[in-house]
């Protein structure tokens, strides 16, 4: 049974200039678990990662991660970008991406990065594309290699942002299959507008729009209903908020 709380947010409010984007947000993350979140445009997921990474100050509130402030503890978080923000046509190759993973201030990469980046690679299964220039990859490729890269560096936590956006059908169970073998050896969130493809393995659901409501599921229809949100979403009930489970 899963005890340790690896992950905890405090009462967070934060905005853009004087528009607030989040308010009294509070919740908690247990050490293996598989946090889903999800809401719509505009609703704070996005900038709710960045404050979780530390890249962001809370207007209020606090974020600790394994009992220290966030911006301290970054090394023992893994990003996952959406992968539409990369120039692919820079010159790199799959092996040279997945490697920064390992990038240390000091040195050169050793023979046990390269090691520990083949073995990652095989876990995700382009191991045979490592010299490959990350600019043929498809969508569903270059994922997994964003997914390898946060792998290589070991940290515990790995943050996922839109991981199935833009790619196919065959890819996205490619994705499935990955964090399916990754549930348990990481704690994971992952945020997105489609929890059809994680449905069987999220262990918990977090609706954010500006405030924050968890949302108990039991079978896959109700989890899929979150897909598209509804009319009733925007309306927040803080009184379901809950702190740190």
């Amino acid at each position: 049974m899963r005890e340790r709380v690896v992950l905890e947010v405090r009462d967070l409010s934060f905005g853009y200039t004087d528009v607030p984007v989040l308010e009294r947000v509070s919740f908690g993350v247990r050490e293996g678990e598989f946090v889903t979140i999800v809401g719509p445009n505009g609703g704070g997921k996005t900038t709710l990662l960045r404050l979780l990474l530390g890249l962001l100050r809370p207007w209020k509130g606090t974020i600790s991660v394994y009992g220290k402030p966030a911006e301290e503890q970054r090394r023992l978080m893994g990003y996952v970008p959406q992968h539409g923000v990369f120039d692919r046509q820079f010159p790199l190759t799959v092996e040279e991406m997945v490697l920064q993973g390992r990038i240390k201030p000091w040195g050169w990469y050793t023979r046990e990065d390269k090691k520990r980046v083949d073995e990652v690679l095989e876990k995700v299964g382009l191991l045979a594309l490592k010299k490959e220039s990350f600019f043929h990859l498809s969508g569903g490729q270059l994922q997994r290699a964003l997914i390898a890269r946060a792998m290589v560096s070991e940290a515990p936590l790995l943050f996922l942002d839109e991981p199935s956006a833009s790619i196919d059908s065959e890819s996205e169970k490619q994705l499935f299959d990955l964090l399916q073998a990754l549930k348990g050896e990481k704690t994971i969130l992952l945020v997105t507008h489609d929890t059809g493809f994680v449905h069987t393995i999220t262990d918990r659901v977090l609706c954010i729009h500006r405030g924050l409501c968890e949302h108990p599921f039991e079978t896959s229809q109700e989890v899929s209903a979150f897909h598209g949100y509804g009319p009733e979403y925007g309306r927040v009930d803080h009184a379901q908020v809950k702190e740190g489970r």
